[in-house]
């Protein structure tokens, strides 16, 4: 007998688990799940380390350990100028896909309605779906994928409430400018939406972009959540550390539905994250400058292969269009790979209403260590590639 409930029909399982399961099955090179191969500071694993030691092993309190709740506030203030009072604007999440659940969970009623951008990271249309809210889609099209200020406008209706951003931009590496922010706080603002705005990949920005918190726009701190996580920032995926920011009624909104979800989470691992955001930002300032290069030892690779290379400005991710390859999508692409060539990448199809657009889209990860890099590449080189 069928027993799942409603709210899952329709929701396809992640696509990183998919991918990532055939790398494991067929001994594939991963250049999917964005999941670096080596960990972040030792300090960091050191200061988890003394924190279990020292007794922090049991629930943390719900908002966050107050040491991390400062942290990430200082954090803010040093990095953008955003003033948060940390007792009652900053809560920890298992993540930001928690906090993106939480968020949702929190902010939205059945029937309201949530811009999100497209192509979008999976969970936002799960949680869109199991808040009982309707996703909008605003597309961000191949090759230059930029915000069109227009559709972003002629999307909004009577019924929308959210949107939700996400910049430095996942999976198209696209980073918004001042003028595509300032068009999107002018909807906001016209239209009394709150915004949630995803920015897990704020440090890893690359050649002269630049990253802005929509936040520090004019009139927006007071109707934008933000979310961010030390997953990317540090490269402790694993550890699943975020937080959301803003105004308390909106970070309220937050800890009321997390409080059902995990409650708390890895009090040791907050402590160690707090040491981090304090200590170790030479760190994310490295991994900038390493990821930049390695960004350009795939792009080139790639850009011998007979596919179309958009170079991202931001993230871990490349997006090519693999069209002229003459296979019927992505996806059938993707999964023929490690066959082909011992390689696993991700279809970007999975994160688009509009399957037309994304039809031919593939992602490929490059936060890989540089022989990783190398050895996919030289396998995909040798590889036909043709349907």
């Amino acid at each position: 007998m069928a027993r799942h409930a409603d709210r899952l029909r329709g929701i396809a399982p992640t696509i990183f688990s998919q991918m990532s399961a055939l790398a494991v099955r067929t001994g594939a090179v991963n250049l999917g799940q964005g999941f670096p191969d080596r960990s972040g500071p030792d300090a960091v694993v050191d200061a988890a380390e003394a924190a279990m030691r020292a007794g922090q092993n049991q629930y943390a309190p719900g908002i966050g350990v107050p040491d991390l709740r400062q942290a990430i506030a200082a954090h803010q203030a040093r990095h953008y100028g955003i003033g948060l009072d940390p007792d009652r604007e900053v809560v920890v999440t298992t993540g930001c896909t928690e906090a993106v659940a939480a968020a949702l969970l929190g902010l939205v009623n059945p029937g309201d309605e949530v811009l999100v951008l497209e192509p979008y990271y999976d969970s936002y249309l799960a949680m869109i779906a199991f808040a009982g809210g309707v996703r909008l889609p605003v597309t961000l099209r191949a090759p230059d994928f930029r915000l069109d200020v227009e559709e972003l406008r002629r999307a909004v209706t009577d019924r929308t409430r959210v949107l939700l951003l996400n910049s430095p931009h996942n999976p198209t590496g696209s980073v918004l400018t001042r003028a595509e922010l300032q068009a999107v706080a002018d909807v906001a603002t016209e239209h009394d939406l709150v915004v949630i705005t995803d920015e897990v990949y704020e440090h890893l920005v690359f050649d002269d972009h630049e990253h802005i918190p929509l936040a520090t726009l004019p009139g927006m701190a007071e109707r934008t959540l933000t979310l961010s996580s030390a997953g990317k920032m540090f490269s402790f995926t694993g550890w699943k550390v975020g937080w959301a920011t803003g105004p308390e009624e909106l970070v309220g909104a937050v800890l009321s539905a997390k409080q059902w979800l995990s409650f708390s989470s890895g009090t040791p691992l907050q402590a160690a994250v707090a040491h981090a955001l304090t200590h170790e930002a030479s760190f994310y300032e490295e991994l900038r400058v390493s990821l930049q290069g390695r960004r350009d030892l795939l792009c080139a690779g790639l850009g011998e292969l007979d596919v179309d290379v958009r170079v991202p400005e931001g993230t871990y991710f490349a997006t090519t269009d693999v069209s002229r390859l003459g296979w019927e999508d992505g996806m059938a692409f993707c999964r023929a790979l490690p066959e082909r060539a011992g390689v696993v990448a991700i279809p970007a199809q999975a994160f688009y209403d509009d399957l037309a657009e994304g039809r031919h889209l593939v992602r490929w990860a490059f936060c890989k260590e540089a022989e990783v890099i190398e050895d996919g590449l030289l396998k995909l080189q040798k590889a036909d590639l043709t349907a």
